[in-house]
């Protein structure tokens, strides 16, 4: 039987299988099969991409997979593995920004790449403070003897300092906007944890990796003290012992 969800939404799209092929990086005869047959599911990132591309939820063109990966164990808070932060969809990070309401940690060494992949980051930040959401910002000193040693242990032109006052020079734009703030730690350089209300990336950093090559978990909070709830008390610790963030004069609080 045809999959007449993915149809439909091609036709809405105005999006042949060739464009739709070329976006996801497959072959076009492989998107005939996922509209021919609506028991034949995409690998994962395939679904994503083609749900970016034709601008609605992946579950709504393959309901399927989604039953198909209902978990009853301690694993159910893992909506996603990937294997490289990289591997994980823009459209996710866009998401899960445009439906946190209450709250958005962004507890990354650098938070560089927030700014690069997201060019308009800013006015999103600030429409979302506006509206009520707090959003946190935990970065690492750029002065400091981890950040120093990171950066030999990297070996990076763009090194570890360099993305920090990046991150931080964006922030400063921002310092007017209530709601935002940001902080110094050095504690989770070898961890990176984004939260949105109830949805969290988690990024281990591996050896002499950067981050856009560490695998990425997407969580999302099922039950109490679960792997959610856990990775969010690291992250309150660190807030809690956090250094406040100076500019010049001025200071996040």
């Amino acid at each position: 039987m045809a999959n007449v969800l993915l149809r439909r939404a091609m036709q809405d799209a105005k999006v042949t299988d060739r464009d739709l092929a070329q976006r996801c990086g497959v072959d076009v005869k492989t998107v005939a099969r996922w509209v021919q047959d609506e028991t034949r599911i995409p690998h994962q990132r395939h679904q994503w991409a083609a749900a970016e591309v034709l601008g609605v939820d992946s579950s709504m063109l393959w309901p399927e997979a989604i039953r198909n990966t209902v978990k009853t164990g301690p694993d159910r808070e893992i909506l996603s593995v990937y294997p490289y932060r990289s591997a994980c969809p823009k459209s996710i990070w866009r998401s899960l920004m445009g439906s946190a309401a209450k709250e958005m940690i962004f507890a990354g060494y650098t938070n560089y790449f927030l700014w690069l992949e997201h060019p308009n980051l800013a006015k999103v930040l600030k429409r979302k403070a506006e509206q009520g959401c707090r959003i946190r910002f935990l970065v690492g000193d750029p002065e400091s003897e981890v950040t120093r040693h990171r950066e030999q242990v990297e070996g990076v032109p763009l090194t570890v300092s360099t993305r920090i006052r990046i991150t931080l020079s964006e922030l400063e734009r921002l310092r007017a906007v209530p709601g935002i703030e940001a902080r110094f730690s050095d504690d989770h350089i070898s961890m990176s944890v984004f939260r949105f209300d109830t949805e969290m990336l988690v990024t281990p950093h591996l050896a002499r990796l950067v981050g856009h090559d560490a695998p990425m978990l997407h969580l999302r909070r099922r039950q109490d003290d679960g792997l959610f709830d856990r990775f969010a008390y690291h992250v309150t610790e660190l807030w809690d012992g956090g250094r406040d963030v100076a500019q010049g004069e001025n200071s996040y609080s």
